[in-house]
């Protein structure tokens, strides 16, 4: 069973440490202790959390797309027919290609929200080592 410590779990979800805190405090995030007495959420119920945490506010969507993440336009460089539009969603830095017309409908600009909506028919999924995920222990 894999678990995280608390800035671990915090560093994973894109939030503060405190943030982690309060929603384990309130009782919306199940924490133990290890041996030293540091707070540990199990692996199973952050991945738990992190989907309850994606519904929308009705429980429903007006797309079949799942995958959403919102995040700040840092970036915007259009020309006569086609833009591109970055976006910062967490740690994930988000690049799309679209037409001049959408982003300008969109009102698009950099500082706005935006919510980047991935549907694709592959998605290449690797196992990461660096950084994060090499900290979760497996016990």
């Amino acid at each position: 069973m894999t678990v995280f410590r608390i800035g671990e779990a915090a560093e994973l979800l894109g939030v503060s440490v405190d943030t982690v805190r309060r929603w384990v405090d309130a009782g919306r995030l199940q924490a133990g202790r290890d041996e030293h007495g540091h707070r540990t959420i199990d692996g199973v119920e952050l991945a738990g959390f992190v989907r309850t945490q994606g519904v929308e506010p009705d429980g429903r969507s007006e797309t079949s797309a799942r995958n959403r993440l919102r995040g700040i336009v840092t970036a915007v460089v259009k020309d006569t027919v086609m833009a591109q539009v970055d976006i910062q969603a967490g740690p994930f830095r988000l690049v799309s290609l679209m037409s001049r017309e959408a982003v300008d409908e969109l009102d698009l600009q950099v500082g706005s929200v935006a919510v980047a909506v991935i549907k694709s028919t592959t998605v290449v999924v690797e196992r990461s080592t660096p950084a994060v995920a090499h900290r979760g222990r497996t016990t």
